[in-house]
């Protein structure tokens, strides 16, 4: 009989809300929206308040990187609980560039079973890990932005920032961060509830 390993948790303010991080010594659990229930990403019982964790730390200075448009990918050790297709699906979205849109079709067609696109989306649905493992950046294959943990609006919030970071950069580093000559980039960080929509969007190609 396996133990449960302990959890650890911090919040941590960002542009979208204060998000609640979850990890165990083994790796990321859960980034959980405001106002959501821990146990809506797999997260039972209640973890241990420890913003000191090195995972949380690593994970809320990534965060703060990726919304100031220095970062364009985690380097986060994960510890995704789920079914084999749920953590299969949950890894592709990592393969899905910053700035770029896919399909759920397309999702599913590169992990080799192209009919079950509405499985993959139930399958992102439950992605306990949001924003490190970008499911915003899958849409509907009319283009339309689908369901979202949290919420339409900070899906297209999200969506408009890597716009706006790709905007500003015109050769982004492979792999990492975006170049950032000149002390970095001018980036809007008003909440996202405050802002109006931007109307400058991304490409979003359609299954």
């Amino acid at each position: 009989m396996h133990n449960k390993p302990m959890l650890h948790s911090t919040t941590h303010p960002t542009p979208v809300g204060t998000l609640t991080l979850v990890a165990s010594d083994r790796g990321l659990r859960a980034v959980v929206w405001p106002k959501s229930s821990r146990k809506g990403t797999g997260v039972n019982g209640r973890p241990h308040r420890n913003p000191d964790h090195p995972i949380l730390k690593t994970t809320a200075r990534q965060l703060d990187e990726y919304f100031s448009g220095e970062r364009s990918t985690f380097d986060i050790p994960l510890d995704l609980e789920g079914t084999r297709f749920q953590v299969a699906a949950w890894r592709s979205l990592a393969q899905i560039p910053f700035g770029s849109t896919t399909t759920y079709g397309r999702q599913a067609a590169g992990l080799g079973i192209p009919t079950a696109a509405r499985a993959v989306g139930a399958a992102n649905g439950a992605n306990p890990v949001c924003i490190v493992l970008p499911c915003h950046r899958v849409i509907g294959s009319n283009g339309s932005l689908t369901g979202f943990g949290g919420g339409l609006p900070v899906k297209q919030w999200l969506l408009d920032h890597e716009a706006r970071v790709l905007a500003a950069s015109p050769s982004p580093s492979r792999g990492g961060a975006p170049s950032s000559r000149g002390g970095g980039y001018s980036i809007d960080s008003t909440p996202w509830q405050h802002r109006l929509p931007v109307q400058t969007r991304l490409s979003m190609p359609v299954a």
